[in-house]
């Protein structure tokens, strides 16, 4: 169980150094506009697909260990669940790559998605929902053992995680006011649930 909640510990952090690293690095690459998936174009775009893939892997195996560690809490179905879904959407979106570049378009052209595209999407989608919904039923689970510091910060992390969410689609979705900031909001929307998933991960372990 324990190394099942390291691998849960370890892969935020992980995530977050690498798709940094690489988005400093990248020539041309625009952090504050364009999304973390960006990085996966290119002929650099495998360093960004493995870190999906392998992040995706470590948090699989965590929520083994999260369903483990939980029956001192009562026992939980559905946030291990709910983490798992989580590792799966990283795992299809390492198998696919975006094709939203967070770039400002040319006024009247219209850019036709490919089915790795819309694969990736789909794939993003759980990553974002079942992340969100795990923020309070953990807070639910943890009111019950009187840990309100945890319930708290859990359900902050939730809300923080949602607006975060919402600006970064705005950005991405072209509004001038915001589209300069897309991949900002997209970054903190990521921290946030990354740290949250390792702090949970290490104080269960």
């Amino acid at each position: 169980m324990q190394i099942l909640l390291l691998c849960g510990a370890i892969a935020g952090p992980l995530f977050i150094i690498i798709f940094l690293i690489e988005g400093f690095l990248r020539p041309g690459y625009d952090a504050m506009r364009q999304p973390v998936s960006a990085l996966a174009i290119g002929s650099r775009g495998w360093i960004q697909r493995a870190n999906f893939l392998i992040t995706g892997v470590l948090m699989f195996a965590c929520a083994f260990g999260l369903r483990l560690a939980l029956v001192a809490y009562g026992g939980s179905f559905w946030f291990p669940v709910l983490i798992g879904i989580y590792a799966l959407g990283l795992i299809g979106a390492g198998f696919f790559t975006t094709d939203v570049t967070g770039l400002p378009k040319e006024k009247g052209v219209i850019v036709k998605r490919t089915k790795s595209g819309i694969f990736h999407d789909l794939s993003s989608l759980p990553v974002f929902l079942a992340l969100f919904i795990a923020f309070f039923v953990f807070a639910h689970l943890v009111i019950g053992s009187g840990q309100w510091g945890w319930a708290l910060y859990s359900i902050l992390s939730g809300l923080a995680f949602a607006l975060c969410f919402v600006l970064a689609g705005i950005g991405f979705g072209g509004r001038p006011r915001f589209g300069a900031y897309g991949g900002l909001w997209q970054r903190l929307c990521i921290a946030i649930g990354w740290i949250w998933i390792a702090l949970v991960a290490a104080h269960l372990l």
